[in-house]
């Protein structure tokens, strides 16, 4: 796929006097075509929406303080706001945190459909070899619609006892040996250990995870092809998190609901189903924050109406039928409260019910605004007179949690190649742009390589900076961009000694210092 920022400025110059593609979608008819299986564009006139409107929202998101990737505006079924912050782009795999669990509740929603399972089928039918010696009447009672609406019983989230299941025992064992302390269905508690649960049930029920079952009957029908979803040791998807994928496809998996289950002319989920996972199948709170509207399947329900894929740090697909509009965002929101919010009240409110006038001059600035959207690197210094003593130089590094080896720092020009050295593994070379980013060639290779920690469980494609805050400090700024989050390494020198001291973004944003004990060294 072209990189949508040039897309977006080559064709929304060209349609501020027609529209992109007129002929593709009738005003407000709620069915996309048959073709394309990229959403149409559009002008934000021609579906309801002014410019300035579009202009005055993008201006409320850089007031908010909060760090978006990616957004996409959906209205009557046309894209007629696309923007990534560069280094991000289109067609990058965006980590969707709990927006997952909504893709884990349409695959229970399709096995029903296929007459697998029904969601009053108790869990413990499925795994009979993992029930516990002494069942209670609490998990006796535990019925999927109960993981669904995450009303399991339990007293606190599950997926940290999970994870921490001793070697080789199945997380389905341990989900089934916790008490249910509460009657399920009784009470809300956001439980992701519940969304493994369903993607494991698809596992037994079907023979293949979640993510392959997902394949045929959701990916294919919508064009969904660049996706990662992570798994455990027994190749179960996570199902609660861990899948990826590039912003249009949360779009679309949003426009999918708000059709009611209808791709292209053809029921891809049933109508029956998106009905349920959009209902409020429980009570979550007092209608007193975004989060307390109520809980379908995988879904919440939102204040001003409608419901949403919602993952951590502000990974969106919003579902808003009264408006019949979509809403993706992708970021690194350390408040996601007034993420929403800034949609909830400045947004929504310029969605009209009818055209709008188009005028070139708003359209044109909006497109030059959303074309030059970024965040640049630290603007450091250039130089330093370490250079030549430093470059090429290896660093011995002291016994370390990640097993890193050595490192190595060779500048040429406006570059600095990083090199990390484990032992049995290929190195890992990431090249630095002095005061910009460099992407290309840039790969975090696996999970936890880089000396990454558990929010950055994934390969990644890097962005990366350098620069230097003194003489003897060297500060490496990469952004992980298909992932949620980045790390700064600030490298002090001291003669032949090396202080590696890591700063997790999240952490950064937070003003926090980082869990992470420093890493030292020295030259060989």
């Amino acid at each position: 796929m072209p990189n949508r920022r040039v897309f977006i400025k080559d064709a929304g110059l060209l349609t501020l006097g027609m529209g992109l593609f007129p002929s593709l979608f009738s005003y407000g008819n709620g069915i996309l075509p048959d073709e394309p299986f990229v959403l149409p564009r559009s002008t934000p006139e021609k579906q309801g929406v002014s410019s300035a409107g579009i202009g005055k929202f993008m201006q409320a998101i850089k007031n908010s303080g909060q760090e978006f990737h990616s957004l996409m505006i959906l209205r009557n079924g046309h894209v007629v706001t696309e923007a990534w912050w560069e280094p991000y782009s289109s067609e990058h795999r965006m980590q969707l945190y709990s927006l997952s669990k909504s893709f884990t509740g349409t695959a229970i929603g399709l096995a029903v459909g296929e007459g697998l399972l029904s969601v009053d089928d108790p869990v413990i039918k499925f795994f009979p070899e993992y029930v516990p010696a002494q069942v209670s009447d609490n998990l006796a009672a535990l019925k999927i619609r109960h993981l669904l609406s995450m009303s399991v019983g339990h007293g606190k989230d599950s997926i940290l006892i999970l994870e921490a299941s001793a070697p080789g025992v199945p997380w389905e064992k341990t989900f089934l040996s916790l008490p249910v302390v509460f009657a399920p269905g009784s009470q809300f508690m956001y439980n992701s250990g519940a969304s493994f649960m369903l993607s494991a049930i698809i596992k037994k029920v079907t023979g293949q995870s979640a993510h392959e079952y997902l394949k045929p009957r959701l990916y294919q029908p919508l064009n969904i092809t660049n996706t990662t979803w992570g798994a455990n040791f027994e190749g179960i998807n996570m199902g609660a998190s861990h899948l990826r994928m590039p912003t249009e496809d949360i779009a679309k998996f949003g426009q999918l609901y708000l059709q009611k289950g209808i791709w292209n002319g053809k029921q891809v989920i049933s109508a029956d189903w998106v009905q349920q996972a959009s209902f409020k199948q429980i009570e979550n709170g007092h209608n007193d924050s975004s989060w307390g509207y109520g809980y379908g399947f995988q879904f919440w329900l939102n204040p001003p109406g409608g419901y949403r894929a919602d993952g951590a740090f502000g990974q969106y697909s919003m579902i808003l039928p009264e408006q019949d509009a979509v809403i993706a965002i992708t970021s690194e929101s350390i408040d996601t409260k007034k993420t929403m919010q800034i949609v909830w009240d400045i947004l929504l409110p310029e969605m009209t019910s009818h055209k709008l006038p188009g005028i070139a001059s708003g359209h044109k600035n909006l497109l030059k605004e959303l074309s030059a959207l970024k965040y640049d690197p630290p603007q450091l210094l250039k130089s330093s007179t370490l250079i030549e003593k430093l470059s090429g130089k290896p660093f011995i590094l002291d016994k370390n949690p990640f097993n890193a080896k050595a490192v190595t720092f060779n500048f040429t020009g406006d570059t600095c190649i990083f090199t990390l050295t484990e032992d049995g593994k290929p190195d890992i070379n990431i090249i630095n742009g002095l005061n910009r980013w460099i992407r290309d060639g840039n790969l975090k290779p696996s999970a936890h390589s880089l000396f990454s920690l558990r929010r950055i469980d994934f390969d990644s494609i890097v962005a990366a900076s350098f620069g230097w805050q003194n003489d003897h400090t060297l500060v490496l700024t990469w952004r992980y961009i298909e992932t949620v989050h980045g790390e700064t390494f600030t490298c002090v020198f001291d003669e032949d000694k090396i202080i590696i001291k890591p700063l997790f973004s999240v952490n950064q944003l937070q003003g926090k210092p980082d869990d992470r004990a420093d890493i030292t060294g020295r030259m060989a």
